[in-house]
């Protein structure tokens, strides 16, 4: 006998049947529409099977945001095939892109429900493979930043900029907004290829962040046995903050009425 108590002995079939109502209603209505009561009654449960089976709603949407972003993750693994790591990240945004407008209930189910210190875990999962991908940028020594800041900068605009495009209606949309946000995107977070040396102050500070980068993405891949496990940290910590160290900039110009104008 099934103890519908314990989550571990709900069977498969009636959890994922719960699943599927719930991504049937988000789709067609939003996240509004997405009850207990509205799930149980379209998957032909009573509502404290719910309950048994996810904890609680949350534990139901964390689910049903797995289920719905798991064709966005598979459709992103599979860009591991594009060789240029900066074109990966091209192709990532395009993705993101296609899949937020495509399925709009489940972005903002995973990205619009802003709680702090909280994102939910097919977020946390797609934030990863972001992680990956800046990694390749830095292993190639075009990262102008640490991995993390890249990730999180490339992360925060693109959800930023779709969940602001989710919100206009369709046939008002400039999608021409997306490539420019994109390429400003990649602009900021990558140098150029090329062999010859950097000419001027800003091209000298971005070799310098993207050596710091490639040393460490060699290191993430090698290991460094010279230095000890405390060691190790330490080395990275240092190279994270030779890349994210803001060059120093003129002081800014003092106009009427002291205004700032730089």
């Amino acid at each position: 006998m099934v103890d519908e108590s314990d989550p571990a002995q709900v069977p498969a079939t009636l959890r994922q049947r719960i699943i599927q109502a719930a991504a049937g209603l988000l789709e067609e209505s939003g996240l509004e529409a997405v009850s207990t009561r509205a799930v149980a009654a379209r998957a032909g449960v009573p509502p404290p099977t719910i309950f048994r089976t996810f904890g609680d709603k949350d534990g139901l949407l964390e689910a049903v945001g797995e289920h719905g972003f798991r064709m966005y993750l598979d459709a992103k693994l599979r860009l591991a095939s594009i060789e240029d790591p900066v074109e990966q990240l091209r192709a990532a945004w395009d993705l993101q892109v296609r899949f937020g407008l495509a399925h709009p209930g489940y972005y903002t189910l995973v990205y619009g429900q802003a709680r702090s210190g909280y994102l939910p875990r097919a977020g946390r999962q797609a934030v990863d493979e972001l992680r990956r991908m800046v990694t390749r940028v830095a292993a190639a020594g075009r990262l102008r930043m640490s991995v993390e800041r890249a990730a999180d900068v490339m992360h925060s605009v693109g959800v930023g900029t779709i969940i602001t495009m989710i919100s206009v209606p369709e046939e008002s949309r400039d999608l021409v907004v997306f490539d420019i946000a994109r390429e400003l995107v990649i602009a900021a977070l990558t140098t150029p290829p090329g062999d010859g040396p950097p000419a001027g102050k800003d091209e000298e500070d971005a070799a310098l962040a993207s050596s710091a980068m490639e040393l460490r993405a060699a290191l993430d891949r090698r290991g460094a046995p010279a230095l000890s496990t405390a060691e190790q940290p330490l080395l990275v910590e240092w190279l994270n903050r030779l890349a994210d160290t803001v060059p120093d900039r003129p002081a800014p110009v003092r106009g009427p009425g002291d205004a700032a104008v730089r």
